[in-house]
């Protein structure tokens, strides 16, 4: 019993995620998560949460936390309508939160649920992940994370089976999200103006968010250099 019980709880958990990102699509959820739902349905969220704020941002983190958990289309209309709905520091906060707990989410779910699965399908870029882990220890995960052109749900899955701690995962993650997070928040304050991604990341901003990906690496590379012939 004491061998079974540990392979029906991981069953149990498999079949609850399958469950819900089936009932996720079934239910046209992605349409509803869209641009043009939440430019649709704005008047009616706010007025929502003038009534009930408490409610609405518990709503909007848990809601925001499944879909990343669950990495099914959209977190960056969710990034959006923290803005539209709660304004910028407030949004902001609510957004940061919510990504980095569902980012931990999926970092544990790949850990202890799809770690074969994850190592067969992402075997190179889990190499060049422990690579970079070994060479730059969690910078290298910081200027991933302020890169938002990389998928976030593909950090989550391939460090979820690297060494590195959660804890460690999820304080990175928070600070390195932070950025692309006020970008798209205060892009959702003047949602009337956004018509898709490519409005909000203009080759300025994305020019200026890897610059930022790189500072890291480089201050450590400087400060590995004055080390040694200091």
């Amino acid at each position: 019993m004491s061998t079974l019980s540990p392979w029906i709880t991981r069953i149990a958990v498999l079949a609850v995620i399958a469950g819900l990102i089936a009932a996720f699509f079934a239910l046209g959820l992605q349409h509803v998560l869209s641009l043009d739902a939440l430019r649709s349905n704005e008047h009616d969220l706010l007025a929502f949460r003038n009534r009930q704020p408490v409610v609405a941002a518990a709503a909007y983190v848990l809601l925001y936390m499944a879909v990343v958990t669950l990495a099914v289309p959209g977190a960056v209309v969710m990034t959006l309508a923290g803005g539209a709905i709660f304004g910028l520091p407030e949004g902001t906060v609510l957004a940061s939160f919510a990504s980095s707990f569902g980012a931990a989410a999926a970092f544990l779910a790949s850990r202890f649920l799809f770690r074969d699965w994850v190592k067969r399908r992402f075997q190179s870029r889990l190499e060049q992940v422990n690579r970079g882990l070994e060479k730059d220890g969690w910078v290298y995960l910081l200027s991933l994370r302020l890169v938002p052109v990389i998928p976030y749900t593909l950090i989550n899955l391939v460090f979820g089976v690297t060494a590195i701690p959660l804890a460690l995962f999820y304080g990175v993650s928070q600070i390195g999200m932070l950025p692309a997070t006020i970008v798209y928040v205060n892009a959702g304050t003047r949602l009337e103006h956004v018509r898709s991604a490519s409005d909000i990341l203009s080759p300025v901003m994305i020019g200026s968010l890897l610059l930022l990906a790189i500072l890291p690496l480089a201050a450590r590379a400087v400060t590995r250099r004055l080390m040694r012939h200091g």
